[in-house]
């Protein structure tokens, strides 16, 4: 029987990626977005396409309970719809967080509780969180971020072991900078901030794309990212996690740097570009 993946976020980048790599492996891909005109070329592709709003309940009940009517299964669901809101943690209005983890945080919880029993019914199932480097190292004018990615892990590190037994996996995909559209929503989220004059020299790097992770040096492209994800729901002992990118995999050793010494590099870095400028 062709197994069925329910993908967020596919208007662009990694989530459309995503959906025409699962289409092109064989599976029945109900690939979804806020508006379903952003995701009619996957349709035309041979996917389902749906309208879904992670932060609408009833929006994440209507699609599930359509996919268990029309398959009986849910075999993969890849929690990828996302943003990111920059800024200096002070600068972030309280309204701008709570959005950031409406979409980020909550939205795939939602989700994993919507599709759980029907995975835990059958015994068999794959959830693939899309996080981020920036959910295992945090870096400042990124402190909102950090912080509904870092919950994405702490989350999927808890729940891979409490469904472990219903042969349910769940795995993070951990990419570091992309080359898509990712950034121009982080600017425009950064432009929309009421900016305080004490942070000029972290504004400066964060008004430039290539340095937040764009296409720049070390970025990778979507569908790097997407095979990963098709890899993982494919295997039946994946990895609790997948850095993607060579970025990725190096920053993950900052970890282990104890955080005075980062501190301090980033006091650094801000200094360096003061001069500059």
């Amino acid at each position: 029987m062709t197994e069925t993946v329910l993908i967020t976020g596919c208007s662009s980048g990694i989530g459309q990626e995503t959906a025409r790599a699962f289409l092109q492996d064989g599976w029945e891909v109900y690939a979804t977005a806020r508006n379903p005109a952003d995701v009619e070329s996957l349709g035309e592709a041979g996917a389902n396409i749906a309208s879904l709003d992670v932060t609408d309940g009833d929006d994440v009940e209507r699609v599930v309970e359509r996919i268990i009517d029309e398959e009986g299964r849910v075999d993969c669901l890849v929690n990828n719809a996302g943003y990111a809101q920059l800024g200096p943690v002070e600068d972030v209005p309280v309204e701008s967080v709570e959005d950031q983890f409406a979409v980020n945080v909550f939205g795939p919880h939602r989700l994993t509780r919507e599709v759980l029993p029907h995975m835990r019914e059958r015994r068999t199932g794959t959830i693939v969180n899309v996080s981020s480097v920036a959910g295992r190292l945090a870096t400042p004018g990124m402190g909102i971020y950090n912080g509904s990615k870092f919950a994405v892990e702490g989350i999927s590190d808890a729940l891979r072991p409490e469904v472990s037994e219903f042969g349910i996996d769940v795995v993070l995909v951990e990419p570091g900078p992309v080359d898509t559209a990712f950034v121009e929503r982080a600017n425009d989220e950064i432009d929309g901030l009421e900016r305080s004059d004490a942070y000029d020299s972290l504004y400066s790097i964060l008004d430039d794309s290539e340095a937040i992770g764009g296409g720049g040096p070390g970025a990778v492209q979507p569908r790097e990212v997407a095979e990963t994800i098709l890899d993982a729901a494919n295997l039946t002992d994946p990895a609790d996690r997948y850095p993607v990118g060579q970025v990725a995999k190096v920053a993950m050793l900052g970890r282990f740097v104890p955080a005075r010494l980062r501190d301090k590099f980033y006091r650094l870095a801000f200094s360096l570009v003061t001069k500059v400028s």
